[in-house]
């Protein structure tokens, strides 16, 4: 029987100074599939189109001039001047079938939810980036699993909204998504 390897996140919390929101993935894609050496790494995934939907009404905006590769400078400002933080649920995963499929993830260690968040003391408010994310943040406050869209509260007054995958495997249009996320930005 082959042993599944345990990977542990390669990335350190991105907590900008007055962090108001916490968004919430599962776990980075294999690194074969980043164009850089951040959060929502693969060029295929929504994130940073629909960030650049939200904030400056343009998919391309978050990108470099190559159209290949995001800003990440450009990236990390946004997200510092929006007040916004980003981690994953998953501390240490195992790839059940070698691919980024939140399907075939076995969160092995969760992240240390409330260690992560004594670190932002202006923050009030959790977003998991679709369901099995969602899941792993339900279970550690014990809160029930928002509908999609929505938020419930949890202990000492945090709110955890469960928003749709980012993922081009989720089927919902860029734009549909972009809605979603902005309605619950404009609420934190």
């Amino acid at each position: 029987m082959e042993k599944i390897e345990l990977e542990t996140h390669p990335w350190e919390p991105f907590i900008p100074d007055g962090a108001r929101i916490l968004i919430m993935g599962t776990f980075p894609p294999q690194p074969k599939r980043w164009s850089m050496d951040f959060y929502y790494p693969n060029r295929t995934n929504d994130f940073w189109p629909m960030m650049g939907l939200i904030y400056y009404s343009d998919r391309r905006a978050l990108l470099m001039p190559d159209g290949k590769h995001f800003d990440l400078d450009k990236i990390k400002q946004l997200l510092t001047e929006q007040h916004i933080a980003l981690n994953d649920t998953g501390r240490q995963v195992r790839r059940l079938k070698g691919n980024a499929s939140d399907k075939y993830l076995e969160i092995v260690t969760p992240v240390p939810l409330y260690e992560l968040l004594d670190r932002m003391p202006h923050c009030h408010t959790v977003a998991t980036t679709g369901e099995k994310a969602a899941g792993v943040i339900a279970e550690i406050t014990g809160t029930p699993l928002p509908r999609m869209g929505e938020m419930v509260e949890g202990p000492d007054g945090l709110k955890i909204w469960r928003m749709p995958s980012t993922s081009r495997a989720y089927p919902l249009p860029l734009e549909q998504k972009a809605a979603y996320y902005e309605a619950m930005l404009k609420n934190v």
